[in-house]
């Protein structure tokens, strides 16, 4: 398919999923909640495995981190190169979310979202990994109703995160252990005090 015939078809399967004056009031307010809030969810999730305290999940944490971050960094050099605009940018369509006018191609969230789950589904967190992919793909629909993203967006993004976890879970086999202990060590360092109090796990 062109470039062109592409670039056709996003922009109508951007039409067809996009808010119009006529979406009701509810449901507007509760798409821009899963645009913006859901994302936090990531964090709390990392955030509790690590601090769980058990090793593998400590190193789950860990690598979901290092994809994502990395994933992240490609989106950066892809957005420099090749600059796509936004919907709202072009006039195209209807915006009910506030947005810089930057590259819309690929989506950091949905980037953020397959990253992690893709690293929690093969280091078998599959609960997690589940409850992950139906929040991205929630995000993602949102973020193309209220008008900041097209389809193809997600599309890439979860193509640079597949790439991404593909190239790092090689590496990882050899590295993830051993940079996990470096960081649980640096955690029991900086976290001393805490830890001593029994507030935190070692």
């Amino acid at each position: 398919m062109a470039l062109q015939e592409l670039e056709t078809l996003n922009r109508a399967l951007f039409l067809t999923i996009n808010a119009t004056p006529a979406t009701p009031a509810w449901l507007l307010a509760a798409a821009r909640a899963i645009a913006n809030d859901l994302i936090m969810s990531i964090p709390l999730i990392l955030v509790g495995l690590w601090l769980s305290g058990d090793a593998h999940r400590r190193e789950t944490a860990l690598k979901a981190c290092a994809v994502a971050f990395i994933a992240l960094g490609a989106n950066q050099l892809i957005g420099l190169v090749w600059q796509h605009p936004r919907p709202f940018v072009i006039g195209l369509g209807h915006t009910y979310l506030a947005h810089a006018p930057d590259s819309s191609f690929p989506s950091d969230h949905a980037t953020i979202f397959t990253a992690v789950f893709l690293s929690l589904f093969a280091r078998g967190r599959k609960r997690l990994a589940a409850f992950v992919l139906a929040s991205g793909a929630a995000v993602m629909w949102a973020r193309v109703f209220l008008g900041v993203h097209f389809p193809l967006d997600m599309i890439g993004a979860v193509c640079v995160a597949s790439a991404t976890y593909a190239l790092v879970a090689p590496l990882w086999r050899h590295a993830g252990s051993p940079l996990t202990r470096v960081a649980v060590t640096v955690h029991r360092r900086v976290l001393a005090a805490p830890i001593r109090l029994g507030w935190l796990r070692p």
